[in-house]
């Protein structure tokens, strides 16, 4: 547990914000192990589950079995409701548990008895006591059967209505990403490691400073009372590496909710000291432009890691989705047919790129738009998403192959100052 220990020699506040990382249930335990397995930092985990057998085995320093009474350590059999009834017979607990948190990320796999039935009143108690909660949640398979996606869908709907902010991602997805010599065993694994990145992408721009520094006031900013949210990282090198790291970040064929739309964004880049200013420039124009919004709140850090040189990672959170176009982009992409086992949305494995003037959202059918935009290469390693004129697909320049890129066009907007929160020996004249 935290306790404020007064106020250091500096006269400062110790430390930062307070975050608690609490796993609930089976999915959110084995995410929470995770985590801890790749050294994420900063945040204390948790893990609360019905199963005693299941929380023994978990790595978390402070753990809860809930529903002592009701379940006997037994589980909550896949029913929601017996779930829900263990959270509520653990209240005093769990208040204990969350006290002193400024935020709490609740992770759980939704369609099972205690990871669906016990987060939303974990969520609410966490709310009530100040805390900026945000849920991290997966849907289960297809092959899990229409029940299990019916609590899902449920549990899903109680959530929202307890949280600041929810990432959706759909395990059926996950196909899209891998092939059919996947295993059952790799799946269930990778659907765990999407819910520690978007933890870890969160939690991370809160604990690690930077050059321009993103705060928990500037998260708290985009995050409180926001609902659905885009939270994605992209990772490149090379010549127009900001730029399809940007673009990979904003793409993520796992998540639920597309960037289109979006009122309030935050973006941190993290790379090496060999970044430069035009680099930084097109990347954040790029993130502004596939916003859709020209009152977009878009507050941009920058991180710098020795270990980067030649590479940046782009990390965004985006959220506040209140145009009619968001809501029908979320709305296709929500009840689309996912992608079939040894099938791919990446343009650049057998299927050809989107055509001029369309934009592709995740396996939606390209439709055509009116206002045209500067086009990027395409990233390697993400579908493309970009709108206006694309060009066809850089070939992969690694190990000495293909050819190099052409060079990348400076986007038609150019954005005011008051587009970023940018210090002003950043901004150009």
């Amino acid at each position: 547990m935290y306790s404020n220990q007064g106020v250091g020699a500096n006269g400062l506040e110790p430390g930062g914000a307070r975050i608690k990382v609490i796993g609930v249930g089976g999915g959110g335990t084995n995410a929470v192990n995770r985590m801890i397995e790749d050294g994420l930092s900063g945040v204390e985990f948790v893990a609360m589950n019905t199963d005693v057998q299941a929380l023994t085995k978990s790595n978390a320093s402070k753990k809860i079995q809930l529903g002592l009474d009701s379940t006997r350590g037994l589980g909550a059999g896949g029913d929601p409701s017996e779930g829900r009834k263990a959270a509520e017979e653990s209240k005093s607990e769990i208040k204990k548990m969350i006290d002193g948190a400024d935020m709490v990320f609740i992770t759980a796999g939704m369609g099972g008895g205690t990871g669906t039935g016990a987060s939303p009143i974990i969520a609410e108690i966490a709310s009530e006591m100040g805390a900026l909660t945000v849920a991290v949640v997966t849907k289960p398979f297809a092959f899990e059967g229409p029940r299990r996606m019916r609590n899902a869908e449920e549990g899903i709907r109680n959530l929202k209505d307890k949280v600041d902010t929810i990432i959706i991602v759909p395990n059926d997805r996950l196909l899209s990403h891998g092939d059919r010599r996947m295993t059952l065993k790799d799946a269930f694994i990778k659907a765990d490691d999407v819910l520690r990145q978007g933890v870890q992408g969160i939690s991370d721009i809160i604990t690690i400073p930077g050059e321009i520094n993103v705060d928990f006031a500037d998260v708290r900013a985009i995050m409180s009372n926001a609902g659905p949210a885009l939270m994605g990282i992209g990772k490149a090198s090379g010549d127009h590496r900001a730029v399809e790291a940007a673009q990979e970040a904003t793409s993520s064929p796992l998540l639920e909710t597309s960037i289109n739309g979006a009122s309030k964004v935050l973006v941190n880049v993290t790379s090496g000291s060999d970044l430069t200013l035009a680099e930084f420039t097109e990347a954040s124009e790029l993130i502004s432009q596939l916003c859709d919004s020209e009152d977009a709140n878009i507050i941009i850090g920058w991180v710098t890691d020795s270990e980067m040189e030649g590479q940046v990672r782009v990390t965004v959170l985006a959220t506040g989705f209140t145009s009619q176009e968001a809501q029908a982009t979320n709305a296709q992409r929500n009840s689309r047919t996912d992608v079939q086992p040894g099938t791919s949305q990446n343009p650049t494995q057998g299927q050809p790129p989107p055509q001029a003037n369309q934009r592709s959202t995740y396996g939606q059918e390209a439709q055509p738009i009116q206002t045209p935009s500067a086009g990027y290469p395409p990233s390697a390693s993400s579908p493309q998403v970009l709108r206006g004129t694309v060009p066809p697909p850089v070939p992969n320049t690694q190990n000495g192959q293909g050819t190099p890129p052409a060079p990348v066009e400076p986007p038609q907007r150019k954005p005011t100052d008051n587009d970023y929160d940018l210090p002003t020996f950043l901004r150009r004249g």
